[in-house]
């Protein structure tokens, strides 16, 4: 808890705060500005439709090769709840009380 407070006040943690705060905001403007410049096609509007459940797949990929049976029982969980509910937030809550009732019970890895 001192260590927070410490870093809380430091110069250089605030500097580094509004520079990362910066850089998100940039990046989001500037795809926004880019996108001005591209003809929305239908073959670019598939793209874009898709790229949501890419970078969720972009995301998950490590963790699932490296998280164990836990793991990958939470994510299969998950899929299912999506699959049938359609409902990203009960999907995500599924997966996490899966992990945590593995965990309980005694699954390692």
């Amino acid at each position: 808890m001192l260590e927070q407070t410490i870093a809380l006040g430091r110069t250089d943690v605030w500097i580094a705060i509004a520079v990362m705060a910066v850089v998100t905001v940039a990046s989001r403007l500037g795809g926004y500005w880019l996108m001005a410049y591209v003809p929305v096609t239908p073959r670019v509007r598939r793209m874009l439709d898709a790229l949501p459940g890419s970078i969720i797949i972009a995301a998950i990929a490590p963790v699932v090769l490296n998280g164990g049976s836990v793991v990958i029982i939470a994510i299969a969980a998950a899929i299912g709840v999506t699959i049938i509910k359609r409902n990203d937030f009960i999907a995500v809550t599924t997966g996490m009380l899966v992990a945590a009732l593995a965990r309980a019970v005694g699954f390692s890895g």
